[in-house]
């Protein structure tokens, strides 16, 4: 078998080549896009990547792709998935703290402090990767890379999700999700000096027939505290969150059945369904501007009907797809064979 037809083979890529001919493995730079709860499919895509021995030599991440990135860098990823996937539902609502206020629905920090219990006290400088965290100068506007300092500061800036979790001053700056500004942050692999650049985006369109079949485990939960605490969730912050469950808030539900009563029109689940798809539209757009920008070598496609926002809770299954959307993806890499020294 040449070098050639060994990339080319199903289940092979460039790594299992360099292996067989004594090479350096394939050297890979990654950008991780933000997504929330879809962001457990960084680390199927990781796996598989580490699986196949290939190099992960830089990494950038927005929101949960920063969470992921920054663990992986660390050498701490294992351990954090195998946390991941012990949460159950009712664990995961007690860990994001609810707490109805003007900056956050959600203080995130039981969940923060398990991951630095997990990752440890740790400087991005101390890094074995070059590690960049895309976070969003709220005052400024701008896009902000948190390159120096602690790892678990420069997460918790860039996982900010505005309207559900607070922001987070550093360094005198108010930061929230990188994903305002920069969802895909392929800028800051840019530089780095790698064989592959590969992009996560977790923007992926859905067929009709994945949005019909959406899992909704979360939501039917939520509805029922809904009806049972109705009062607490009249705050258009707090109904907000739960929409992102794909819970229906009285107000949703009224107008779910509205809609249903003409059965041809494209519907959602309430306005706050109708905002968090707009969020995601346009997250997508702005995707798109980057992957124009910094084209990557390979782009794995993430579908916004792998999970909702907010459930943490199916790690195990979003990280399987993660890992399959990687496979299928790096099945298709191939390399043309060198030129013939005649030529």
């Amino acid at each position: 078998m040449t070098h050639a037809d060994a990339l080319r083979a199903p289940g092979s890529g460039p790594a299992d080549a360099h292996r067989a001919s004594g090479s350096s493995p394939t050297r890979v730079a990654l950008a991780l896009g933000s997504g929330s709860a879809r962001g457990y499919a960084h680390i199927g895509v990781i796996n598989e990547l580490r699986d196949r021995g290939y190099e992960i030599v830089g990494i950038a991440g927005s929101s949960m792709g920063a969470l992921v990135g920054g663990l992986h860098a660390a050498g701490r990823l294992d351990d954090f998935a195998d946390w991941a996937r012990a949460l159950t539902q009712r664990a995961m609502l007690r860990l994001l703290d609810p707490s109805i206020t003007a900056a956050g629905v959600l203080r995130a920090e039981k969940i923060l402090d398990a991951v630095r219990e997990i990752l440890g006290p740790v400087a991005i400088e101390e890094l074995s990767i070059p590690y960049t965290a895309v976070a969003t100068d709220l005052i400024a506007g701008k896009s902000v890379w948190l390159q120096r300092g602690p790892v678990d500061e420069a997460i918790r800036a860039s996982i900010a999700i505005p309207g559900v979790i607070a922001p987070h001053v550093v360094d005198g700056r108010l930061l929230a999700d990188g994903g305002i500004l920069d969802p895909l942050p392929m800028a800051p692999i840019a530089a780095v000096n790698a064989d592959l650049t590969i992009a996560v985006s977790l923007s992926g369109n859905e067929t009709e027939a994945e949005r019909e079949t959406e899992s909704r485990p979360a939501a039917e939960w939520l509805n029922r505290m809904v009806r049972n605490t109705s009062a607490l969730f009249e705050r258009p912050a707090a109904r907000a969150v739960l929409s992102r469950f794909g819970a229906a808030t009285p107000d949703a539900a009224a107008e779910t059945e509205e809609v249903e009563e003409i059965p041809e029109e494209p519907k959602l689940g309430g306005r706050f369904e109708v905002m968090n798809r707009t969020i995601d539209i346009a997250q997508a757009a702005l995707a798109r501007h980057t992957l124009a920008a910094y084209p990557p070598d390979l782009l794995i496609e993430v579908p916004r009907s792998a999970c909702r926002s907010l459930e943490f809770h199916r790690a195990a299954e979003v990280i399987d797809i993660g890992r399959a959307l990687a496979s299928r993806t790096l099945d298709t890499l191939e390399v043309d064979p060198p030129a013939d020294v005649d030529d």
